[in-house]
């Protein structure tokens, strides 16, 4: 199986705070990687980095085989394009009806009309399961669970070979978390997309994984198939599978007083 991202070595640094120390991982083409962890162990960083919005200090990144790192001009343009990008808390501009939302990119294309594009955003809300009343609504008038949907919907958009998804449950009930999960894998997969995806969430790296990868502390202790990690002997990942208190994962925790 070819892989469609591999990152080698990457390390970024933000003064005395090393972020990021020798990244290691791969993403296959048509599959799903999802980067688990404790807060502040990289995770959203990384792909800030994949997309060349924080440039590393050193390491390589490959898309397709090609470089991605210092891209500039046109070849960055279109190295973008072939992106897809749900943001954290949905990334939604409260000022624009979800129409103007998802069709944000394709309204900056040559030839593109208002009247098509947001013909296409309602073809993109009926893929992730909402009504085409929703399309003129404004991100005010939604709840938690839509908004994530209109944002997985965006980054359907232009129906990009690459997804990229940080915390899409963040904040849902558990059903609503589901319905999202089944939302991924299906787009996804009608798509071709290969995809990585943020999650604190390990209901949703169990349900959608193909490759599981954990970072701590700007390093990847462990990746494998989604079907090995429950049995994994790793620590790292025993803990916090498991989510227990005591291993090689130190919490801070505050001293109570009552």
């Amino acid at each position: 199986m070819a892989v469609k991202i591999s990152v080698s070595g990457l390390e970024k640094s933000f003064g005395d705070n090393h972020a990021l120390r020798g990244v290691d991982l791969s993403v296959n083409e048509g599959e799903i990687l999802t980067l688990i962890g404790p807060s502040g162990s990289g995770k959203s960083l990384l792909l800030k980095c994949i997309l060349g919005l924080v440039s590393p200090d050193a390491g390589t990144i490959t898309v397709d085989g090609d470089s991605a790192t210092n891209l500039k001009g046109d070849a960055r343009d279109a190295f973008l394009e072939s992106f897809g990008i749900l943001f954290q808390r949905s990334g939604l501009f409260d000022g624009l009806p979800v129409w103007e939302n998802i069709g944000f990119r394709l309204l900056q294309q040559k030839g593109a009309t208002r009247a098509g594009v947001r013909d296409q955003a309602i073809m993109k809300l009926r893929a992730v399961g909402l009504p085409e009343d929703v399309v003129d609504l404004f991100p005010s008038e939604l709840s938690g669970g839509m908004q994530k949907r209109v944002g997985i919907a965006r980054a359907l958009a232009g129906e990009p070979s690459t997804l990229f998804l940080d915390e899409p449950t963040a904040g849902l009930d558990p059903i609503m978390s589901n319905v999202i999960n089944q939302l991924i894998i299906k787009n996804v997969r009608e798509l071709g997309s290969t995809a990585i995806v943020v999650t604190s969430n390990l209901a949703t790296a169990a349900q959608i994984s193909d490759e599981i990868a954990m970072l701590h502390e700007g390093q990847c202790v462990w990746s494998g198939r989604a079907t090995a990690v429950q049995n994994s002997h790793n620590p790292f990942v025993h803990q916090f599978w498991n989510k227990q208190k005591d291993g090689p994962i130190q919490m801070p925790i505050a001293s109570l007083s009552i």
